[in-house]
């Protein structure tokens, strides 16, 4: 936001009627005012994924999370065969048959749920884990940059950006200040 007003008032300024022209070139108001005081970095947050013990952690969290999960849903399967095997077995009057069918289906729906209540809760779980992560992040920038030393700190997206000055590049520190702060990974 702030970066369009500066970029909207050097449009007024290049395209406003030109009184004084020596004026306009001594009195830069962008040089004067924003670039003193106004400093934007940036951190690659792939890198800081790749790099950041509590991210490896929170990983391999959910990574055991998800087995736990597969494992529940092959669990839910399993029984749901095995329930058909024992109701299909038999050699049954048509009475029985149809008793079989509706017991099936209504088995089948109370799993149906279960594995709803499975899905639900494995999603809030990452969700969760991913949302603390990101957190802790923006609680250590906010330590990082106690000094006010810059007005915005980003993290970089590949396709958001067509031009980023790597001098503003505090990834290292970025890391380096994290898993520092948040100690290392519980083994």
């Amino acid at each position: 936001m702030a970066l369009s007003l500066v970029a909207g008032y050097l449009l007024f300024l290049q395209f406003r009627p030109k009184k004084n022209t020596t004026e306009v070139v001594t009195k830069n108001p962008v040089s004067d005012t924003v670039s003193d005081k106004f400093r934007m970095a940036y951190f690659e947050m792939d890198s800081v994924e790749a790099n950041f013990n509590v991210v490896k952690e929170v990983k391999a969290e959910i990574s055991a999370k998800e087995t736990e999960y597969n494992k529940s849903l092959n669990q839910l399967e399993q029984a749901y065969k095995n329930k058909f095997n024992e109701l299909s077995k038999e050699n049954m009057t048509p009475e029985q048959t149809e008793a079989a069918q509706n017991t099936l289906r209504q088995y089948g729906e109370s799993l149906k749920i279960q594995k709803q209540d499975l899905d639900q809760k494995y999603q809030e779980f990452v969700m969760r884990k991913n949302l603390d992560l990101k957190k802790k992040i923006k609680d250590f920038i906010q330590v990082f940059n106690s000094d006010k030393k810059y007005s915005y700190i980003i993290t970089y997206e590949p396709d958001l950006h067509y031009f980023t000055d790597t001098a503003y590049n505090i990834t290292a520190d970025v890391i380096k200040g994290l898993n520092k702060y948040y100690g290392p990974v519980k083994k």
